[in-house]
C-alpha cells in the first residue's frame, strides 16, 4: 500500500485491507510512522512514541474489527500498563500505570495497534493544547492556530493523516472542540457509556466521557461498539444499545425536530463565522426534510459556567496533592494549575456540593427542551480556531496571580469571599471561545461536532448537536446523513497531500 492509499481509507477500510491480505499490520504501522515523521515538526501532535510497544503487538495474532489499524491514545486517563500517564504535567512524569485502562484494553482487543500518546494541556484543563512539558500542538490547517483541546494532539494527528482516528476524552468539550478546530467528526458519548475504570469510577464527577476523533462517521460508530459497556465496579451502568452502532447509523434518522441557537449562553460575543456555520447547517437540515426552528433550553448559562468551573475546583487540588505525595515540587505545576488548586482548596465543601446539585437543574431543563425537540444545534466554538496565545491572560494578570498565590493571599481572599468577581472573570475568560460544549458534560447527554463549515480564511469550524441521554444512535444517523450530503473525509490540509507526493 502507498501513502496515498493510506490517506484515502478510514479505519474500517484499512482493517478490510488487512483482512483481505492487501496490506499487513506492519505495512500500516510503517505508513503511520512515516506520516507522523512528516507531520510532527508541523503539529507536535504526539508526545510519546510507542513504536516498541506497537512492534511487540505485531508479534502476536491480531483479532477484532480493527485488526492491524494504527492508533493513538491520549496521555490522560487512558492508562497503558508500564508507561507513565503524564496528563501533560511535569509533576506526573513518574506516574507509571500498573494496568491498562479498560478502554485501552478494549481498543487493544479490537486489534488496534497503539504506537503513541497524544499531546494535551496540563491536566487537560484548557481548550488549547500547550503544555509546558510537551510544548504546544498546532493546527494542521494553519500551524499559527491551535488544534483545540484538551484532545488537541489527537485531532492534529488525525487531521494530518497520521491515523484515521485517535482516542480522546471529553470533560468540557475536549473531543468536540478539537474536532471543530481541525475539520473532524467528534462524538462525546453519554455518561457511563464507556467505563472510566479501573483507576476511576467517574472522572470529573461523571462529566468526562471517553471517545474518538475521526474522519468518518462509521469509524466513530465502530469504535463506540468496541469501547461501550460497563465493567465490574463501575458506579453506574447504562443500558446497551439495541443493535450495534455500526448498523444503526445506517438507518435513516427520519424527520427530526431540531431547535437551534447561535447565542452564547454566557452572553459573550459569537463570531460571525460561527453564526454563519449554524445558519448554514439549519438550512441544510431543512433541505433534508427536518423541522428546524430557533429555540434553546431555558438554562441560566452563567450559572452553568460557574458550576462547570467548580469541576476544576474540586478536581485540581486532589490531583496536585496526589502528585506532591509522589514527590512533585511546586515548580512542576503550571501557573493555571497552581491557581486553580489554590482556589479549589479554598472552596468550602458546602459550596462545591451546592454547585454539583445545580447539575440536576440543568439536566431537567434540557430534558424539557428535548420533550419538544430531538436535537439542539449550536456552534461548537464561538470563534474560529484561535491563534496561539490568543486566549492567555496578559503578562500583568499572570504576574499578579503568581504573586498572590506565592505569598498565600489568593487562598485567603477566596475564603473571605473577596474573589467572586475574579472567579466569575476566570469563568468568562476561559469559556468565551467555547461556551457551548459544557452543557452536555454537566447533563451527561451525548453530543457531537460535525465539520460542515470552513471560514473565509480556510479554517474549519464545526457545529454541535446535543441529543437526549442515551441516544448516540440518533446523532450517528444524522451525522451519516450529513456526511453524505456534505462530504468531508477527503478534505485534508494541502501540505499533508504534498508530503505524500514527496
Amino acid at each position: 500500500m502507498q501513502s496515498s492509499e493510506y490517506l484515502q481509507r478510514d479505519a474500517v477500510g484499512l482493517a478490510e485491507c488487512v483482512a483481505r491480505g492487501e496490506a499487513t499490520a506492519a505495512d500500516l504501522l510503517d505508513l503511520a510512522l512515516r506520516q507522523s515523521a512528516a507531520a510532527q515538526p508541523n503539529t507536535n501532535a504526539i508526545c510519546r512514541l510507542m513504536e516498541g510497544e506497537a512492534r511487540a503487538q505485531l508479534t502476536k495474532p491480531l483479532t477484532g474489527p480493527f485488526a492491524g489499524v494504527p492508533f493513538l491514545i491520549k496521555d490522560c486517563a487512558q492508562d497503558y500498563a508500564g508507561l507513565p500517564t503524564s496528563y501533560g504535567s511535569r509533576s506526573m512524569q513518574g506516574a507509571v500505570a500498573r494496568d491498562h485502562a479498560h478502554v485501552v484494553r478494549r481498543y487493544l482487543e479490537a486489534g488496534l495497534v497503539i504506537f503513541g500518546k497524544t499531546n494535551l494541556p496540563e491536566f487537560a484543563l484548557k481548550g488549547v493544547s500547550d503544555s509546558r512539558l510537551f510544548g504546544r500542538a498546532s493546527n494542521p490547517w494553519n500551524v499559527d492556530h491551535t488544534p483545540g483541546g484538551s484532545s488537541g494532539g489527537a485531532a492534529a494527528a488525525v487531521a494530518s493523516g497520521v491515523v484515521p482516528m485517535a482516542a480522546g476524552n471529553d470533560g468540557g468539550g475536549s473531543i468536540r472542540i478539537p474536532a471543530a478546530c481541525c475539520g473532524l467528526f467528534g462524538l462525546r458519548p453519554s455518561r457511563a457509556r464507556i467505563s472510566s475504570g479501573p483507576a476511576y469510577g467517574e472522572y470529573w464527577y461523571g462529566a468526562s466521557s471517553e471517545g474518538v476523533i475521526s474522519r468518518s462517521v462509521r469509524d466513530t460508530a465502530a469504535a463506540l461498539d468496541v469501547a461501550a459497556g460497563s465493567e465490574p465496579g463501575d458506579p453506574f451502568v447504562i443500558g446497551r444499545s439495541s443493535e450495534p452502532y455500526a448498523e444503526s447509523m445506517r438507518r435513516d434518522p427520519g424527520r427530526l425536530r431540531i431547535g437551534f441557537t447561535a447565542a452564547s449562553p454566557i452572553g459573550t460575543e459569537v463570531h460571525p463565522e460561527a453564526v454563519a456555520a449554524v445558519n448554514e447547517a439549519a438550512r441544510l437540515l431543512a433541505g433534508l426534510g427536518h423541522e428546524v426552528e430557533e429555540a434553546e433550553p431555558a438554562i441560566d448559562g452563567a450559572a452553568l459556567a460557574k458550576a462547570f468551573l467548580h469541576v476544576y475546583f474540586g478536581q485540581v487540588p486532589a490531583m496536585v496533592a496526589q502528585a506532591r505525595a509522589a514527590g512533585a515540587r511546586n515548580s512542576d505545576f503550571e501557573l493555571l494549575t497552581r491557581v486553580l488548586a489554590t482556589l479549589g482548596g479554598a472552596t468550602s465543601a458546602g459550596t462545591l456540593t451546592a454547585q454539583l446539585l445545580g447539575w440536576n437543574e440543568f439536566a431537567r431543563a434540557l430534558a424539557r427542551f428535548h420533550q419538544r425537540y430531538d436535537l439542539l444545534l449550536t456552534p461548537t466554538l464561538a470563534h474560529p480556531p484561535i491563534r496561539h496565545g490568543q486566549g492567555d491572560p496578559s503578562a500583568a494578570e499572570q504576574a499578579m496571580l503568581n504573586l498572590l498565590d506565592r505569598i498565600g493571599l489568593l487562598g485567603l481572599l477566596k475564603r473571605l469571599g473577596l474573589l467572586e468577581r475574579t472567579v466569575d472573570k476566570i469563568a468568562r475568560d476561559s469559556l468565551q471561545y467555547v461556551p457551548f460544549t459544557q452543557l452536555a458534560n454537566l447533563t451527561g447527554t451525548p453530543a457531537m461536532s460535525v465539520p460542515l463549515h470552513w471560514t473565509a480564511d480556510g479554517l474549519p469550524l464545526g457545529v454541535q448537536f446535543v441529543a437526549r441521554f442515551g441516544e448516540e444512535h440518533r446523532l450517528l444517523q444524522l451525522a451519516a446523513q450529513l456526511e453524505t450530503a456534505r462530504p468531508w473525509f477527503a478534505r485534508l490540509p494541502a501540505w499533508v497531500t504534498e508530503c505524500d507526493r514527496a
